[in-house]
Order: C-alpha cells, then structure tokens, then sequence
C-alpha cells in the first residue's frame, strides 16, 4: 500500500510539473493575445470580397497568424526578461522567475516559428498575405519592443500597427487587391490600440515609471493622458462607422455604434475622474468594444 500511495504522488507530482510547465511556456508564447489576432486575421478575411478560401487555407491563415504572433510575443519576454521584474503584472513571467532558462536556443525557436508561418502563408495563400504576417510580428517584436518602448511615448501607437498588418493578412489571403473595408478596419484597429494601453498604462502608472518605460501617462501626467485617452477614443468611434459607406451592413452598424458608444463613455468618466478604477474600466471598455465591432463585422459578411 505503501508503494502504491508513492507511486501515485509521484504521478501527481509530475502531472502537476507538466501543467505548471505548460502553463509557462503558453505565458511565453502570449497566446490569449495570438488568439485575439487571430481572430482579427479571420474576420479581415470574412469582410473580404472574393472567392471563399477553402478549409486548408483557412487553417493555414489562422495558425499561420497565430505561430508568427506567439514568436513576437516569446521575443518580447526573451528580451525584456532583465526589466520585467520591476513591475508586478510582468515579474511572475517565466524568464524572470528561472522557470525558463533564458538561452540563446530559444532565439532559435523563435526565428524558426516566425520563418515556418510566413512560409506556410507564402505557400498556401499568397505572398502579399505572407508579407502581412511578417510584417504584423517584426513590428511587435522589433519596432514597439526593440526601437520604441524605451525611448518614446508613441511605442504604443507605432507598435499599434501589428494588430492592423492581422487583417490586411486575412484580407490579402481573399484577394491581394485589398478593398477599402479591409484598409478601413485596419485603420480602426490601428487606433483602437493607443487608447486601449494608454488606459492600462494610467492604471499601473507608478510601475512603468519605476520600469523606465515613457508611456504616455509618465511622460504628460495623468489627466492628460486621459484626455488623450478620450480624444484618441472618439477618432477611433467615429472610425469604425466608416465601413458603413462601404458596403457593411446594418449589423456592423449596430455593433459599432454600441460598442463605440460605451467606450466613448468610459474614457469620459476616466477624464471626469482619473484613477485606477476609471482607468481599468476604460481598459475593459476597449475589450468590449473590440469584441462587439469584429462579431457585428463577421454576422454582417455572413447576413449581407
């Protein structure tokens, strides 16, 4: 019984060593964020006029996205690993704590993931698609976490343009002649982004000054910031109404009016009052006004 009872704690043991150790190496990888660009690439796809991609192609399309997303995210940790442990949403990061040794070999892996999905999107969809993802990963990896993070307030808006380059992606796999309501929620995720980090950045000010990192609150203060906030979040409403007048429907309307609409209202009630409170809820706003705008988006090419 004895022997049993060891036997058996010793496979829970290595169970829960496996799950630890696969949860840190999905926390590298920032896959919640690969799968939001994910989604971002399918729905550029969906708005997209053209004949409809098979099932392989789609696949290749959605993982090929999220492989190149998971390398920028993975470099990211790699090369942040010294500073992060100077703030508390990013010092538990597996390179920061030893769960991951930091070596050479995983700059490897890296390259590797990002040449194998770029390849992939080369092969089975079209170059110019290919050209998208490439672009999507090398403008988080290199220009927001290499060239601007540390040295300018507008990292955030440069590197902003990732997510954008993930629906140009999906659109060019439909046809590489982009049409305007790819380049039109392109542009709206493009301006979504600066008031979605700037809000986080305002909440957990204190620890990107301590971090030497010059978000925009630590470099113009808090109230200013918020009205950045506000500002940025009204272009960006009055941005995702655009597609309207050409050609989506009355289910993208709705979805971005109302998605709009709320964020609007929470980046005014982070003006009115700034604090960590109002600041997360207008980070939370811009979730909700994300996820509202690419449903309407998808229903509308399904029903229109």
């Amino acid at each position: 019984m004895i022997r049993v009872n060891h036997s058996v704690n010793a496979m829970n043991h290595q169970h829960r060593t496996l799950l630890i150790l696969g949860r840190e190496v999905m926390g590298v990888f920032k896959l919640r964020i690969g799968f939001m660009i994910m989604i971002t690439a399918l729905v550029g796809m969906a708005v997209s006029t053209g004949a409809p991609l098979g099932i392989v192609k789609v696949l290749v399309l959605g993982v090929s996205v999220l492989i190149a997303s998971a390398s920028a995210g993975a470099f990211n940790q790699y090369y942040e690993y010294d500073s992060d442990h100077l703030m508390a949403r990013t010092r538990n990061r597996a390179f920061v704590t030893g769960a991951l040794s930091h070596t050479p070999a995983w700059l490897f892996l890296i390259a590797a993931l990002l040449i194998c999905s770029v390849a992939a999107a080369a092969w089975w969809l079209n170059p110019v698609s290919a050209a998208f993802v490439f672009l999507g990963a090398f403008f988080y990896a290199v220009v927001y976490t290499v060239w601007l993070k540390r040295r300018s307030w507008l990292n955030i808006v440069v590197g902003g343009m990732a997510g954008s380059f993930a629906v140009l992606a999906g659109a060019a796999a439909v046809d590489p002649a982009l049409g305007p309501l790819p380049y039109l929620l392109a542009a709206v995720l493009f301006l979504w982004t600066p008031p979605h980090f700037w809000s986080l950045a305002i909440a957990n000010k204190d620890e990107y000054q301590a971090a030497g990192v010059p978000m925009l609150p630590v470099v113009v203060g808090v109230p200013r910031a918020a009205l950045a906030v506000l500002a940025s979040t009204l272009a960006l409403a009055l941005t995702a109404l655009l597609p309207v007048f050409f050609g989506a429907g009355a289910t993208y309307f709705v979805g971005a009016l109302a998605g709009g609409s709320y964020f609007v209202y929470r980046a005014w009630q982070l003006v009115r009052a700034p604090s960590r409170k109002t600041a997360m809820g207008s980070f939370f706003a811009s979730l909700v006004q994300l996820s509202l705008l690419l449903v309407a988006a998808t229903l509308d090419s399904l029903l229109w």
